[in-house]
């Protein structure tokens, strides 16, 4: 399962790379995977650091984290 989680992670960066920030239920949508793979591929991203989370209404902005 681990390759898979790494595989999604890096299909939510392209998709983030590609069209910038997107709620949660937007990246849903575009990738359709099931939804606890994307939530487990999105906390190791944001473990590492590469992206931000912020709760927005009930969903979630899901950013790309902005290089220094």
């Amino acid at each position: 399962m681990i390759i898979e989680i790494g595989i999604i992670a890096g299909d939510i960066w392209d998709l983030l790379e590609e069209r910038g920030d997107l709620a949660l239920g937007e990246i849903y949508d575009c990738l359709g995977y099931q939804k606890d793979r994307i939530l487990m591929s999105i906390g190791w991203l944001a473990r590492e650091g590469h992206i931000t989370l912020e709760k927005v209404g009930e969903d979630f902005q899901i950013s790309l984290r902005k290089k220094k």
